[in-house]
């Protein structure tokens, strides 16, 4: 669920006219994101995948209650000819690309005695190589400075994770290529950096099987020194200003959002 407030107002961070694509803009930190740009003036294409459960439109719905622009497009990030159509939905709808943010990823337990090569390879297709895909299409189509996110997890960029250990070495491997392709666009002034969010409410954690669900998040919720896990938007506000004018001298980071969870004394 969405926390940000409608009255929140415009924020003067350089991003009114810009144009962003977002995978895994059907729920949430996607779908807050785009709700994040509309309230700034960006336009945004969000990627959905056609047999996710959650409905896209429930985006745009929201995006256009504020007077924003979003335009919902079906991608799978395993595909790489699907995912250069995609960006390239936003060159011929909007006429520009200027933000790119790869968000979409997948989630599966999967302890090693059972992990085989499949399970592997799937993971690592979606949570790294889409990511690579999705970066890799989206700066083609940047014109001038620009600035890409992809979204990493604490679980993998801080911690590692029993069951998920394919999940934590596509997400560690995500650090890994925002670094490189920082160094390698500056000359182009497209800035590269990655968020690492910590203990989110967000479909994916709500899935009991594959991850903590409700009661595991509300007990880990305890753990945490601001008291609580994370809002969908509050990772998606971090996102914007790593895209915005405020921050045109960061590249090359990780930003962690996790209420001071990595922090914390061992108790």
């Amino acid at each position: 669920m969405v926390q940000e407030s409608k009255t929140a107002g415009y924020r003067d961070d350089g991003l009114e006219g810009k144009v962003a694509i977002i995978t895994g803009g059907a729920s949430g930190i996607g779908q807050a994101l785009a709700i994040a740009y509309a309230r700034a003036g960006a336009s945004s294409v969000v990627g959905y995948f056609p047999s996710d459960p959650h409905d896209v439109n429930e985006t745009v719905k929201a995006v256009e209650a504020i007077g924003g622009r979003c335009t919902p497009v079906s991608v799978d990030v395993r595909d790489a000819r699907g995912v250069e159509s995609f960006a390239q939905a936003a060159i011929d709808t909007y006429g520009r690309l200027d933000m790119v943010v790869a968000g979409a990823g997948i989630l599966r337990r999967a302890p090693l005695a059972d992990m085989d090569d499949r399970a592997w390879d799937d993971m690592m297709s979606v949570d790294l190589s889409g990511v690579l895909r999705t970066l890799r299409s989206g700066a083609a189509r940047i014109g001038g400075p620009g600035a890409m996110v992809a979204i990493s997890s604490i679980a993998g960029g801080i911690y590692g994770w029993d069951n998920h250990s394919h999940y934590a070495a596509a997400k560690a491997g995500v650090l890994g290529l925002c670094r490189s392709l920082a160094t390698e666009l500056a000359t182009r002034k497209i800035r590269v950096n990655s968020v690492i969010p910590g203990l989110i409410e967000t479909p994916q954690s709500l899935d009991a099987i594959n991850s903590l669900g409700p009661q595991g998040l509300k007990d880990a919720g305890r753990l945490i020194p601001w008291g609580r896990v994370g809002h969908a938007d509050e990772v998606a506000r971090v996102i914007r200003f790593l895209t915005g004018s405020d921050s045109q001298y960061i590249t090359g980071q990780q930003i962690i959002v996790d209420g001071g969870l990595t922090v914390r004394w061992p108790e």
